[in-house]
């Protein structure tokens, strides 16, 4: 979930009133939100410093910041301006603000032109105008703020959506939203002194800690999106930076909001919580100035578009979901509290609840969006309990349930277990591991570190891992672990199975083969799996375990067997290869053993 730091006097100021730690705690409770922590900016700085044990007699005085845990959909709330409004709404001091677009004429409109070659790289774009909007360094500081928020958030690090913001004052439309050749595009970016080609700036920001993150969006891409003004000067070069030409200062009075985007609906949203949070400061209150986006076949849009949308939902849904017999003048009161006009309109003698929804709602999209506000508004507390009508009884899975036992058995065999990630490195996946890569592993996207580009298709990384980090342990070390591995697979609906594995691991002076070999009979024996005596004997009634001739394994050559039940083998054990320890930083050696689970049910 995301959170908000918000200056407590600020927010009290704002909503009229003064709250103790425990009222305002049960008023975020009340509307669905956390108080997550209460802290001072200096504490936050001695955190991220590690210097949390040191005390500073200067911070008596300092201001404090609440933090508040604001649910992942709720886009108007990640600042301060909208989490006021929510709340003095919710409270019944404000009206539900209408946002309107200036009435201008489409002829006088500025326009954004969009060339055809932006298709290849990033086809969106919507705009809009704040004018006369008034700046102080809270205001200023919340605005960067939102934008990183949404950023993080529903832009998913910048890859469906980038928000540019502009001194309009500064520029001349109309406006040209083109994909160039990198070497074709030059200009100073923000907060520089130099101009730059685009591809030398995807070297020079390579080490940035905040842009490097970001560059991979566009570096591989033979075309850079880039806005030019009428004078051709570049306002951004989406999704990395905003130019230095247009920069936004505490003098600026008139935004240009441009957001660049591979999905227009999120780009819409995006937009309109940009302009209707902060509106709020411009000399016509919650009136935005609209701009005309003129496609490369001539049609044209205007953004943003503020209507809200109506959804008409009947009574019995809403009070059959939350179990509260409430009229419809009721629910109408207690929607109104969360934001969203409403009236009762009759239909065929049933009662039904027309709900307009505004362009700050994004989340409401169904009638269990509509009866959640009405369950929110009503307070959950407030909700009876009863009985439920239809008799069940809860059990375990048979799978967990037969983990379960397994895992008790091997702990009783003085065996530790360990949790490990179900990410890894795929060097850790398979060259690591002396295996080659079989493409059987899920990948990531988007990876934020090395150490989590795809999931594990074995337990043992994981496990050699454990040994590494605990070489200080006195040995013997033995460990085991319980837990999925994923795999490729056509056949799902998602392309990926998951597969339930149970692997142990012996690290001592001696390899203790016979450790990991009796763990396997032991597992066999308390899941009554008999032990066959002459596997040539044609009885595939039971297990046994053979020589395993496979080259290139994690196991020594020559010290690896196979374990085969029923005809199939469901697992591997064997001495582990030195090499294998060596890319682990393992001195010692090591047994391991690796089987199916979901084989027994």
């Amino acid at each position: 979930m995301p959170k908000i730091s918000v200056v407590r006097d600020d927010l009290f100021k704002a909503l009229g009133r003064t709250y103790t730690q425990d009222e305002f705690d049960e008023l975020c409770m009340e509307y669905g939100l956390e108080l997550d922590d209460v802290t001072t900016e200096k504490a936050i700085i001695r955190k991220e410093k590690h210097l949390d044990g040191i005390v500073d007699e200067s911070t008596e005085d300092e201001e404090v910041i609440y933090k508040v845990e604001i649910p992942a959909n709720r886009y108007d709330l990640l600042c301060i301006e909208g989490l006021v409004r929510a709340l003095r709404i919710f409270l019944g001091l404000d009206e539900i603000p209408t946002y309107t677009l200036s009435n201008f004429p489409k002829e006088s409109m500025l326009k954004m032109h969009v060339k055809k070659e932006t298709s290849a790289i990033r086809p969106f774009i919507v705009c809009a105008v704040l004018r006369g909007i008034t700046f102080d360094e809270a205001r200023y500081k919340s605005f960067i703020d939102l934008q990183d928020k949404l950023h993080q958030n529903i832009c998913r690090r910048r890859t469906l959506v980038a928000i540019g913001t502009h001194d309009l004052d500064t520029l001349q439309g109309p406006f040209t939203y083109e994909a160039l050749s990198p070497e074709e595009i030059k200009f100073v970016p923000l907060k520089q002194d130099k101009s730059f080609r685009a591809d030398e700036l995807m070297k020079f920001y390579n080490s940035d800690m905040k842009l490097k993150k970001f560059l991979h969006i566009i570096e591989n891409s033979p075309v850079y999106p880039v806005i030019y003004d009428s004078k051709r000067t570049v306002l951004s070069l989406p999704p990395i930076i905003n130019g230095a030409r247009s920069a936004i200062t505490l003098r600026t009075k008139n935004v240009f909001i441009e957001c660049t985007a591979t999905d227009l609906t999120k780009a819409n949203i995006v937009l309109n919580t940009m302009v209707s949070m902060f509106s709020v400061y411009c000399e016509r209150k919650f009136e935005v100035e609209p701009v005309e986006v003129i496609c490369s076949d001539g049609e044209s849009c205007v953004f943003p578009d503020l209507s809200s949308f109506d959804m008409e939902v009947p009574l019995t849904k809403i009070t059959g979901r939350i179990g509260v017999p409430l009229d419809a003048s009721q629910v109408t009161s207690l929607l109104t509290k969360m934001q969203l006009r409403a009236e009762e309109i009759t239909s065929d003698k049933k009662s039904i609840i027309r709900v307009s929804v505004p362009p700050t709602r994004s989340d409401v999209l169904e009638a269990c969006d509509v009866a959640e506000d009405v369950a929110v508004a009503y307070g959950f507390n407030n909700i009876p309990r009863t009985q439920p009508v239809l008799s069940t009884q809860g059990r375990q899975q048979p799978l967990s349930q037969l983990s379960y036992l397994i895992r008790l058995e091997i702990v009783a065999a003085g065996f530790t277990e360990v949790l490990t990630w179900i990410l890894c490195s795929n060097e850790e996946n398979f060259s690591m591991l002396n295996r080659k890569d079989d493409k059987t592993s899920v990948t990531v996207a988007n990876p934020r570190s090395s150490d989590f580009e795809a999931t594990r298709t074995s337990l043992m990384s994981g496990l050699l891992k454990t040994v590494r980090e605990n070489n200080h342990h006195p040995k013997p070390i033995k460990i085991f672990e319980m837990g999925d591995v994923v795999l490729l697979d056509a056949t799902k609906d998602v392309g990926a199975k998951n597969s339930r594995k149970v692997a142990a691991l012996y690290c001592n002076e001696s390899s203790g083969y016979e450790e990991i070999s009796g763990l396997v009979q032991r597992i066999m024996q308390i899941v009554d799996v008999p032990w066959i005596e002459d596997p040539l004997s044609g009885d595939s009634n039971g297990y046994f375990i053979s020589a395993s001739k496979t080259e290139g394994t994690a196991f020594l050559p020559g010290r690896e067997a196979r374990i085969v039940l029923n005809g199939k083998q469901v697992g591997t054990l064997g001495i582990v290869h030195p090499k294998v320890l060596g890319n682990f930083s393992i001195n010692f050696p090591c047994s391991y053993m690796e089987m199916d689970v979901e084989c027994f049910l």
